[in-house]
């Protein structure tokens, strides 16, 4: 049996691109052992209150009772000219303004973008439509809700991909499909954030290649992480499922978390870690990412007294 972390801080429901509810999320997280758990959904803000059999009940509420600490945050895709920038961030005031700007601008901009995506694939003769991304196959949503991945998903569904990493791929590496979506400045997150009250952590550094355009500007990815951390960037993702997901590169996990270590691990900084976790194996994914096969320990999550205060813990 793989090892199973207990603090896994990147996870997602079906309030984004996840296939479990937010209480299946919880149950499945004390299921696999895991102490302190995190939903983390694209770009909307953390669910509040699961249906249980007591009624409706606060989400942390639930989790504790259960025996899990759990952990509201959003994850922000930031940056149109940067892919894979996203911030997973934690301990904000999901009531401020910023929050609902930013949900009915990702949802214009989604919509837009992803609807031309569909109309790209159609003209290299993939028979795919803007319907059967919304029926999500059989698990059916919104428009408000649509994420790129269900593109990627049906593309394997339809027998264009082997997988939705390799369809995420294909559609990168294809100059007339690489549709960008209008996406908020990092900087301006990160600001905002902070003034929110919460912390802003970068996920999957190494989903974002070497060579980037941040700002206008041609820079390493380890530059434009500096530059980040400059404007208050409070902690990186260290440890992440990269064996299943698009990354493109030759290092193992182990190797990509020892790097992340070796230079971001300075005083106060924060070294996070988690799973990514969306229950594709519901879509008949095999070895689908589980909840807790990447993330940090109790006690390294103990020493940053910013991730206690938020869990609300001694």
């Amino acid at each position: 049996m793989r090892y199973v972390y207990e603090c896994d801080l990147h996870g997602h429901t079906n309030r984004s691109d996840g296939n479990d509810t937010p209480k299946e999320f919880i149950d499945h997280a004390i299921e696999r052992g895991v102490k302190v758990a995190a939903i983390t959904d694209h770009d909307v803000i953390p669910p509040m209150y699961v249906d249980t059999e007591y009624g409706q009940e606060e989400i942390c509420t639930y989790a504790k009772r259960k025996g899990l600490i759990l952990l509201k945050g959003i994850e922000i895709s930031a940056e149109t000219c940067v892919d894979d920038l996203h911030l997973v961030c934690f301990g904000c005031d999901w009531n401020v303004d910023y929050f609902a700007d930013l949900d009915q601008f990702t949802i214009k901009s989604k919509v837009n973008s992803y609807q031309k995506l569909i109309s790209a694939l159609r003209d290299i003769g993939m028979d795919i439509t803007w319907e059967e991304v919304l029926e999500n196959g059989g698990y059916p949503v919104m428009e408000n809700y649509v994420q790129k991945k269900m593109i990627f998903e049906l593309m394997v569904r339809k027998g264009y991909a082997d997988s939705w990493s390799a369809a995420k791929l294909f559609v990168k590496t294809m100059p007339n499909l690489n549709i960008r979506r209008e996406k908020p400045s990092a900087l301006e997150v990160i600001h905002q954030v902070h003034a929110s009250g919460g912390i802003a952590i970068m996920a999957h550094p190494y989903l974002v290649k070497g060579k980037v355009i941040f700002q206008g500007i041609h820079m390493s990815r380890e530059d434009m992480i500096d530059l980040l951390i400059e404007h208050g960037l409070d902690g990186i993702e260290a440890a992440y499922t990269y064996d299943k997901t698009s990354y493109g590169g030759t290092c193992k996990p182990e190797e990509i978390e020892e790097k992340i270590v070796k230079r971001y691990a300075v005083r106060g900084f924060i070294i996070s870690g988690g799973s990514d976790y969306h229950n594709d194996g519901k879509k008949g994914v095999e070895n689908p990412r589980d909840i807790g096969d990447r993330g940090i320990s109790f006690e390294q999550f103990c020493c940053y007294d910013v991730l206690k205060r938020i869990a609300d813990i001694g």
